[in-house]
């Protein structure tokens, strides 16, 4: 079944109505028909289910057959991400929706190659978003993540952001393996984490001083195992084993 995106202010009680990129999508590219079945996600946890009823040259209208909702996980992930060189943060943007991550923020680093001017700022979190929403409409994830826009280490670490656990992917030799943080929390608070951060370097790491930085305002360093990964498999590996430990809790 084809899925598409529509936020929730663009939505009405029995209809809803596809322009610009979606109706593109839908009519160019997917060649939706009349009668045809497809799901609209709005990225909030709402689900319609809908009947393709009217097709112009300029629009898709569906008549929705069945609403409904689908809650949150217990945890939010955050990913702080240094922004690796070329498109490569597209795919890291992609997996991580794909993984569940409720938010990306990207990081401008000592070691990140491309510094990004204030103009660049804007415009990259919104391409960013739209990598986002082709990967909800791809997996079917109800909940589009926030993709923030880049900012720098220093600044992200000075909004003393509060997290449950937040985790430093980092060659480091005092480093554990994220299950141990999660059972030690556990065991402290009686209860599960609900908040997350987990932080990826650039390609060749952050520097020590970021480290330091990143653990003097929280960050747990955590083992990626005894191989050298690249900045994008790090991310992927870290939401990956983190998901894995936490829908294992789930009840």
């Amino acid at each position: 079944m084809h899925r598409f995106y529509l936020p929730r202010e663009h939505e009405q009680d029995a209809t809803l109505t596809l322009t610009g990129r979606e109706a593109h999508h839908g009519l160019r590219v997917l060649r939706v028909r009349l009668g045809e079945k497809v799901m609209v996600l709005d990225g909030e946890g709402h689900c319609s289910l809908c009947e393709v009823e009217n097709l112009s040259r300029e629009a898709v209208q569906l008549r929705v057959l069945e609403k409904t909702f689908i809650e949150a996980t217990p945890y939010r992930i955050t990913l702080a991400q240094a922004i690796p060189r070329g498109k490569v943060f597209d795919s890291i943007v992609q997996k991580a929706t794909e993984l569940g991550a409720s938010r990306i923020v990207p990081l401008l680093t000592g070691r990140v190659v491309a510094q990004l001017n204030e103009g660049k700022v804007t415009g990259k979190a919104e391409h960013w978003r739209s990598v986002a929403i082709e990967a909800i409409k791809q997996c079917g994830s109800p909940w589009l993540p926030q993709i923030e826009a880049p900012v720098l280490l220093r600044d992200f670490i000075a909004r003393r952001e509060p997290f449950d656990l937040s985790f430093v992917a980092a060659l480091q030799s005092n480093s554990r393996h994220p299950r141990e943080w999660l059972k030690v929390f556990q065991e402290t608070h009686q209860r599960k984490p609900a908040s997350f951060c987990v932080w990826i370097g650039p390609e060749g790491d952050f520097t020590s001083e970021e480290i330091e930085a990143a653990k003097s305002a929280g960050g747990l360093p955590i083992t990626l195992g005894p191989l050298v990964l690249r900045s994008e498999t790090a991310a992927i590996y870290c939401l990956s084993v983190l998901n894995y430990e936490l829908q294992s809790t789930i009840p």
